[in-house]
């Protein structure tokens, strides 16, 4: 059961639906989730490639959680699910008479995965915007002295959603050994996590983190530079990867410089390792500096426009979005709202096997 909307939630859903899910996707009548709003651009058939992007795999069944009518539906499939996973404020289905605890007793095998923007016991809304900025990624994203800068896409949203798809699956695994079945997910607790590194470094040394732009905290060369043609960027991730791209490069001065030979040196002359390759790199084509890099086994790529990356994603299509990242199938396509209301009002979760 999909109680979700927006982001995170739909995510989590989509996966499990990838996977093999029967996913009900329970909407508000008359408008449904926001993002079916969320446009442009809208498809050829009215529909905003926001919602598209994220429901594949799912029935959508349209019902008023407020009407007794409605509630007593989805207490109905409740009593038959696996799964439940909701994002409503704190308190809200409870006093909608959907109290996770009561039906988690009622249902010995369900999972119910609450997803939250900080917390279960925070009523603020969970906007990805937001959680970017409080939760430390802003202030190492964008260029040094810069204005602090939001990633382009919602990750924070992104990956609170596979995490609770994970914490699902974890759940449904271990529910026959007596294992939690009541998940609670956060997009600042999963932020705070993707942190890794950078949490890391500021654990260790003590130091407020920094934004470095397009380089790396602590690998040199590992950054974007400008060819003649377009960007690329050189990922330098280890003291034999420097040497070989050194010399691909031609730079056999700063190659044979022995303070230069591990990561350590290299960082504490960033500016001038960074100068140097940026001034070999200008004069030639990206074409002919991604060949000998890559000859020369140094991690190097072009900077590609979205439309040019989703040439080598085999299966993208503009109904049923990106292919899965994690196998599974794509066995239909996003719903229409109420598209599958009267097949499950009459025959439940048997809607999914109607002919």
């Amino acid at each position: 059961m999909d109680l979700t909307r927006v982001l995170a939630g739909p995510m989590c859903t989509m996966m499990l639906g990838d996977l093999g899910a029967d996913v009900i996707k329970v909407e508000r009548p008359g408008t449904g989730d926001e993002t079916r709003g969320w446009g442009p651009p809208f498809s050829d058939t009215g529909e905003s490639a926001y919602f598209l992007a994220i429901n594949r795999n799912k029935l959508s069944l349209a019902a008023d959680l407020a009407s007794a009518d409605g509630r007593e539906l989805v207490l109905r499939l409740i009593a038959d699910a696996d799964v439940v996973v909701e994002n409503f404020l704190p308190g809200t289905l409870d006093r909608l008479g959907l109290d996770a605890g009561e039906l988690l007793a009622a249902n010995p095998r369900l999972v119910w995965c609450t997803i939250t923007g900080f917390g279960p016991e925070s009523r603020r809304p969970g906007y990805d915007f937001v959680v970017q900025a409080e939760s430390g990624w802003m202030s190492v994203t964008g260029e040094p002295g810069g204005d602090p800068m939001k990633s382009g896409i919602a990750l924070a949203d992104v990956i609170a959603g596979k995490d609770a798809a994970a914490a699902v699956l974890a759940a449904l695994v271990g529910r026959a050994s007596g294992a939690a079945r009541r998940i609670a997910i956060s997009l600042a607790d999963s932020a705070r996590a993707a942190l890794v590194n950078v949490a890391q470094n500021a654990l260790v040394s003590g130091v407020p983190s920094s934004r470095w732009g397009n380089a790396h905290a602590n690998l040199v060369p590992y950054q974007l530079f400008r060819a003649r043609d377009r960007h690329i960027v050189i990922a330098v991730g280890s003291d034999p990867q420097w040497v070989a791209c050194a010399e691909a490069l031609g730079l056999a001065a700063l190659a044979a410089d022995p303070d230069l030979r591990a990561n350590a040196g290299r960082v504490r002359r960033r500016d001038e390792v960074a100068q140097a390759i940026a001034a070999r790199v200008a004069v030639e084509s990206s074409g002919e500096l991604l060949a000998r890099l890559e000859r020369a086994g140094v991690p190097c790529g072009v900077v590609r426009p979205v439309h040019e990356a989703l040439r080598d994603a085999a299966g993208a299509s503009a109904r049923t979005g990106m292919p899965p990242a994690t196998g599974g199938e794509i066995r239909r396509n996003p719903p229409r709202l109420d598209e599958h209301g009267a097949a499950i009002r009459t025959r439940g979760w048997e809607a999914f096997r109607a002919p």
